[in-house]
């Protein structure tokens, strides 16, 4: 058997992912009342709703036309010398 810690006396710890399906989530609590209102308010006003899709900041975020991927210079070769 493998010893599951080093000769300092320190313990290893091992990540195994739980398999998708077997914990379902936990149930949400529903929005105290105040903040259903306060949505609802929002919503009406035609306000950014958090948690929602909002078009109009995606299309502030999106990168400009026409530039395509923009990335970081690449590091010169000779490691800059």
């Amino acid at each position: 058997m493998t010893p599951t810690f080093t000769a300092t006396g320190r313990r290893r710890r091992v990540f195994v992912p739980v398999p998708a399906g077997v914990f379902p989530p936990p149930p949400q609590p529903p929005d105290p009342p105040i903040y259903r209102e306060l949505m609802r308010a929002w919503a009406d006003r035609g306000r950014t709703l958090p948690g929602r899709h909002d078009p109009e900041w995606a299309e502030l975020a999106a990168p400009p036309p026409g530039l395509g991927g923009l990335s970081a210079p690449r590091p010169p070769r000779d490691g800059g010398r």
